[in-house]
């Protein structure tokens, strides 16, 4: 039998004995809590009979599922409905998420200069920064600051932790490992193991880029459900969502358009020559910039070789969102504009003609937003 052959044979066993597994009434329960968790997350406050409406659960079991997420914390008795609730009889109970009792630890290690750390609430608002110098740090120097950031957040939390969010350069699978990071140094680093180590919370590691495409998803008001967050910051990688779900890839390395050559000029960290990284990296940029090099020239070339790796993904996709994230001060003006306009001279007219390629409109905490994604996601279900 061939190699092609056993691979399908074992694709097809591997997919029935999925279908064999029975659902067990704790699967439902999970499912239903946090179907729960979810509405009142985007809707607010609701009454047990909105939730049960919505949700299309009895009110009995709403009740249920409310009285177990209020014994865990989780959720809150907030009054009984004060607008709205002209029917005669009793005014109906509002629950909602126990915002102020729970916070997320979320890390953004993407900066090309420093490390981020940010306290935040469930709806993605900052109650405490904290960055620490990365000063050409690598390896386990680098991993130490990370934890020390980590600490230092901890330390100013007065309340539950839900969890601990973390958007770091490089490939990285689900369960937290950073198979490569070349510019942190890492290679096969089990990041969410050893922050576990340190610290007593769920740990929910993920690539900067796919992070910060999650917290575009949640948190920012968009209406596509494909799109594209390009990050450039201490490397440049892209997020990617396609028909609602993150496209992570086979090997988990989606998005790692910063290795693909564009040129023949220019060594790159991960030892080829002439990657996009190269041409587009934060770091790339402000050198070039600070020895006197014409900005909006640099800036342009910079834009050119983003539309041109960006051309070919977006044809193959038809996407009609790009979001570039980095630094403002570069990712803004030219750099993005010659990338649209790159894109459109290399794409055909139908599939660039409803397409927007702009900055984020939140970038400085876009990734910490991600991060905090990840937690909701990972603790709550809630996307």
């Amino acid at each position: 039998m061939s190699t092609t052959a056993r691979r399908r044979r074992a694709q097809v066993t591997s997919s029935r004995s999925r279908l064999d597994v029975k659902s067990l009434p704790e699967d439902a329960r999970r499912h239903n809590r946090r179907l729960v968790l979810r509405h009142l997350f985007h809707e607010g406050p609701q009454s047990r009979a909105d939730i049960a409406r919505a949700s299309g659960l009895t009110r009995v079991t709403v009740s249920d599922l409310v009285a177990g997420l209020e014994e865990d914390g989780l959720v809150v008795e907030l009054g009984p409905r004060t607008i709205g609730s002209a029917r005669p009889g009793k005014p109906a109970m509002l629950v909602g998420l126990a915002d102020e009792q729970l916070r997320v630890l979320a890390i953004d290690l993407s900066p090309d200069d420093c490390f981020v750390g940010a306290v935040m609430t469930l709806h993605g608002q900052v109650q405490h920064r904290v960055e620490l110098p990365l000063a050409g740090m690598g390896g386990d120097e680098a991993l130490e600051q990370v934890l020390a950031l980590i600490g230092s957040l901890a330390d100013a939390v007065t309340v539950r932790v839900l969890g601990i969010g973390v958007g770091t350069p490089g490939i990285v699978t689900p369960e937290g490992k950073v198979r490569e990071a070349p510019n942190l140094r890492w290679y096969e680093l089990d990041l969410a193991a050893r922050i576990r180590s340190r610290f007593d919370y769920p740990v929910h590691v993920a690539n900067d880029a796919n992070a910060a495409v999650l917290g575009v998803r949640t948190f920012e008001s968009t209406h596509e459900r494909s799109l594209m967050v390009v990050r450039i910051e201490h490397g440049v990688g892209a997020g990617l969502i396609v028909g609602g779900a993150l496209v992570e890839g086979e090997q988990f390395a989606a998005g790692e358009i910063g290795h693909v050559v564009v040129s023949d000029e220019g060594l790159c960290a991960c030892g080829r020559v002439g990657c996009l990284e190269v041409a587009l990296a934060a770091s790339q940029l402000k050198r070039r910039i600070g020895a006197g090099e014409d900005r909006d020239q640099v800036l342009s070339g910079a834009g050119t070789a983003l539309g041109v790796a960006l051309a070919p993904i977006i044809s193959a996709l038809n996407l009609n969102e790009v979001i570039v994230s980095g630094p403002a001060e570069l990712v803004g003006g030219v750099l993005t504009d010659t990338a649209r306009a790159t894109v459109r001279a290399n794409t055909m007219s139908a599939v660039s003609n409803g397409l927007v390629i702009r900055p984020s409109t939140d970038d400085i905490n876009l990734v910490l937003l991600g991060a905090t994604e990840l937690v909701l996601s990972g603790e709550l279900g809630v996307e």
